[in-house]
Formats: C-alpha cells, structure tokens, sequence
C-alpha cells in the first residue's frame, strides 16, 4: 500500500467505522464504555438468530409489508359486509319457514323498545328481509366471492414479494387475469377448508377433552388445570401450523426449503396464538368504555386482520431469508459452470 494509500484509509474511514470515530468524545473512560457498548451491540446482532429476524426486518420493511398488510386488512374487512348478508338471509330463510318464531321474535323487539316509532322501523326492516332473503343471499355470495378472491389476490401477490429473490416481478410471474383468478378461488376454497379443519380440530379436541376429564372425575384435580391448559394450547397451535403451512407452501410461486418453512411456520404458528391471547385480554377491557361500546368490536377486528397479516408477510419474509450451513454448498454447486 503506498503513502497516498495510507492516507486515504486514515482521512476515509469504512462504513463500520464511522460509527465509533462519531462517538469519540475526547474522555477516555466515555470512549472506552463506548466501544464496547459498540462491541456487545455487534456480537449481538451476529448471533444466528438475530441475525436471520434482521434480515427478515429489513426485507418486510424494504417490501411494503406494512402498506400490503394494510390492503389485507381492508379486503379482511371488506368480506365481513357480504357474509353478514348471507348470515341475514339464512336467518330469514329459517324464519320464513317457521312463522311462530318470526312473531315470536318480532313481540319480543316491540315490548323491549319503548319508542314506538323504532320499534315500528324495526318490525319493517325485519319484515323486509325476510321477504327479500332470496336476493340479499344471492347479492351477498357475489358479493363474499368477489371480496374473497381480491383479499386472496392480495394475500398472495404480498407473499410472493416476501419471498422472491428480487422484490421487482419476472415477466415470466405475470399472468392471464382468467388464470389469475381461478387460481384465486381454487386458493381461497383451499383456504377456507383449511380453516374448517382447523376450527374443527381446535372445538372436537377440546370438547373431548373436557369430557374425558369430566368422565373420569378428574375435574376437582387442582394440579390438573394447568396441564389440561398445556394441552390445549398445544392443540391450538398445532392447528395455527396446519393453516400457516398452507398458506406458506402454497401461495409462493418458488416453493421454500422445507428446514425454513417447517420453523417459519412454527413462529407464524406461536404468534398468532399470542396475537388471539392479546386480543382476548384487550377487547373486554376495550368495549367497556362508552365509545368502545360503539367502536370497540370494529376496531378489534381492524387490528386483529392487520396484525394477522404482518405477521404473515413478516414469517414469509423469515423463510425466505433463511441461512443455513449447507447453503455454502449449494452455492458452490449452482456455482459450478456446466458444460
């Protein structure tokens, strides 16, 4: 290295430099619990595993994971209005068919409300969609499926940014919009059983469980409360992974390692268990208040959608930035010129 050089480097100090030279300030013990601030910051940050959920920070931010997360939400919402039509519509099918029940019903609303005016509104607006339960059900499915594809739309292109190599799209990732959304609702079936499963899984297992314990008399045990609660849990999160792993290996265009997406499912699987614990606490406390009363289950499930999606925009980001020590020797073999 010549003279010229030398005084470049001093006078140019690196990027991982510059740090340390700012913070110099001329107190000797000051610059001392500085650098070695500095030093436990960066042994922390090459530790592995946070390591990997750096790198996995960077690529959610880098690729709009908060604004996808955001048009998920919306879609999520969105899908509510059409599925309270069709529930408005079944409702009215059940009490066309039963018309004890309607009356039944409809007496009941007028002598709790003590304005007659409302309660007169009421009874109409009960009449009504009864009497256009056909065309609500029909308006509601069209509504619901289109909803639904553009919320699975949205889910997979967020998914797919997460996880390709380039955040810009490959001409060859574009699609015909009649494949497109096909493979839209194909998804959104898939999902939707998914889910049923799951739900499914969660309600037989703890309703055997609780019946089994009743069964035998153990349900006095103290000692056996927080086990049956381990058991649960575990159950509920076992049914988290089977969605997540759906979702994850289905909706990439390139499919995942099975090492990453086996574990990112399992943090996808862990979160949005605490996500359902948190808002089990929240919403309570949240609608207790006057305008939570009125507000409250809208803003609840606004924010259980929103971080439903980070969290699965932040998990595909978490797959797909995995690193593991055969991957020097994949590299080496792609490396490889082949002849």
């Amino acid at each position: 290295m010549t003279d010229k050089q030398q005084h470049d480097s001093t006078n140019n100090p690196s990027q991982a430099e510059k740090p340390l030279i700012a913070l110099k300030t001329g107190n000797p013990t000051v610059d001392r619990s500085i650098t070695r601030v500095s030093r436990l910051v960066s042994w922390f940050q090459a530790i592995p595993a946070v390591a990997h959920f750096i790198r996995a920070g960077e690529r959610f931010n880098d690729r709009l994971g908060s604004q996808f997360g955001a048009a998920i939400t919306y879609f999520s919402f969105l899908s509510l209005i059409p599925i309270l039509m069709v529930s408005f519509a079944a409702v009215g099918f059940v009490l066309a068919s039963h018309p004890d029940l309607l009356t039944e019903l409809i007496n009941r609303m007028v002598s709790n409300i003590s304005d007659p005016t409302l309660a007169n509104t009421l009874k109409n607006t009960v009449n009504t969609a009864v009497r256009q339960r056909t065309t609500v059900g029909l308006t509601g499915l069209l509504l619901a499926l289109y909803s639904g594809i553009s919320w699975m739309g949205n889910l997979r292109e967020a998914i797919r940014a997460q996880s390709r190599d380039v955040w810009e799209r490959n001409p060859q990732d574009k699609e015909k919009i009649y494949f497109k959304y096909s493979r839209d609702f194909i998804s959104l079936t898939g999902l939707v059983l998914a889910l049923i499963i799951t739900l499914s899984l969660t309600s037989i297992a703890g309703s055997a469980q609780a019946a089994i314990v009743k069964a035998l008399g153990l349900d006095g045990i103290e000692w056996l409360r927080p086990a049956m609660t381990i058991i649960a849990l575990s159950i509920s999160i076992f049914a988290n992974y089977l969605l997540f792993l759906w979702i994850f290996w289905i909706l990439p265009r390139h499919k995942p390692r099975k090492k990453a997406l086996f574990r990112g499912t399992l943090l996808a699987a862990i979160g949005f268990e605490v996500i359902k614990f948190i808002m089990t606490f929240t919403l309570p406390k949240l609608a207790s208040s006057p305008s939570g009363a009125a507000f409250g289950s809208v803003l609840g499930l606004m924010a259980f959608f929103y971080f439903f999606a980070r969290l699965t925009l932040f998990c595909a980001a978490w797959i797909a930035t995995a690193k593991y020590k055969d991957d020097k020797e994949d590299e080496a073999v792609l490396a490889t010129p082949h002849h």
